[in-house]
């Protein structure tokens, strides 16, 4: 079963309450996304880590009912 793009932006938003999260649906599949998210918290961590807490916060959907999921972070321009 595919995830739809407000329940990515939904569990994004709750486990990172700072973010800014926009879900682009690129094939209109509902099966193949986009994630551009910005952040305060994003600030200081790698881009590893600032992915790493994305994929934490979609609680281990991703290649379940998230099948493709491509993840653009920052954190906010000073």
């Amino acid at each position: 079963m595919a995830m739809d793009a407000e329940t990515i932006k939904t569990l994004i938003q709750d486990a990172i309450p700072d973010a800014q999260v926009r879900i682009e649906d690129l094939r209109g599949d509902g099966d193949h996304y986009a994630a551009y998210i910005t952040a305060e918290s994003f600030k200081d961590k790698t881009r590893v880590q600032q992915h790493q807490m994305v994929y934490a916060a979609l609680e281990g959907r991703m290649g379940n009912e998230l099948h493709a999921l491509a993840i653009q972070t920052s954190a906010p321009k000073e």
